[in-house]
């Protein structure tokens, strides 16, 4: 089995490391939301037409609010003026779920997937989303869980992992982001996901470490084809 990590987009590429690409894997290193947001409608409309195999972009993004498609869950708690001052993006985008914040140190990874192919329905996929976010964090000592009615990763009341995604001719886009080492007073400008009260939480907050991204990237790509490998089916 080999797993393909290519760096998407960069002017020198590098090979992190080699796997059999029953998925392919990408790493995009700190790219702008809305550049990613396009790569990921024309991957769609690729693996739609079967030009492509099933995808993932895996990314860290400069501090960038996104909204989603439930609109009662959009909860600003600064203008989008005041935001823009700050340097923070505000982009409204119609994946599922509510507000969102991203930034360096938050591993994020968008999968492209074509989820009649791999015989799960959009409840089976966010599961599986669920676990690997599980497994990736167990590794990093970690120790979460699913909220039902609630998606994403949770530590005790605390949030640690959030899942946006949407759907289209059985083929999946948007995705997870997972707090690693990101400064999470980002959240404070937001209600997350319209959830009031809630707290968010980061690797580095409940362990006291400061990994380093890429071998979690490293470790991330494994669980994606692990759980996601046709080779499974």
């Amino acid at each position: 089995m080999r797993i393909l990590i290519l760096g998407y987009g960069r002017a020198n590429p590098v090979v992190l490391e080699e796997i059999e690409p029953f998925v392919q894997i990408h790493d995009c290193g700190l790219a702008d939301y809305r550049q990613i947001l396009d790569q990921q409608h024309r991957l769609l409309k690729d693996r739609q037409q079967d030009n492509i195999k099933n995808t993932v972009l895996i990314v860290e993004h400069p501090a960038v609010i996104t909204l989603g498609a439930r609109q009662s869950r959009n909860k600003l708690l600064l203008s989008p003026e005041d935001l823009a001052h700050r340097h923070i993006d505000v982009v409204n985008v119609r994946r599922g779920g509510g507000s969102t914040a991203h930034n360096p140190g938050q591993l994020v990874f968008y999968p492209i997937l074509n989820l009649q192919q791999l015989g799960l329905g959009i409840s089976e996929y966010i599961r599986t989303l669920e676990v690997i976010g599980t497994e990736l964090l167990q590794h990093l000592d970690v120790r979460c869980s699913a909220r039902k009615g609630f998606p994403g990763l949770w530590v005790g009341t605390k949030k640690i992992a959030s899942i946006g995604v949407r759907v289209s001719k059985f083929t999946t886009y948007h995705g997870m982001a997972i707090n690693v080492r990101n400064d999470l007073s980002i959240f404070d400008l937001i209600v997350p996901c319209g959830l009031e009260n809630v707290q968010m939480t980061s690797v580095q907050k409940e362990t006291g470490k400061r990994h380093s991204m890429n071998p979690i990237k490293k470790r991330l790509a494994k669980l994606l084809v692990s759980h996601f490998s046709l080779e499974k089916q």
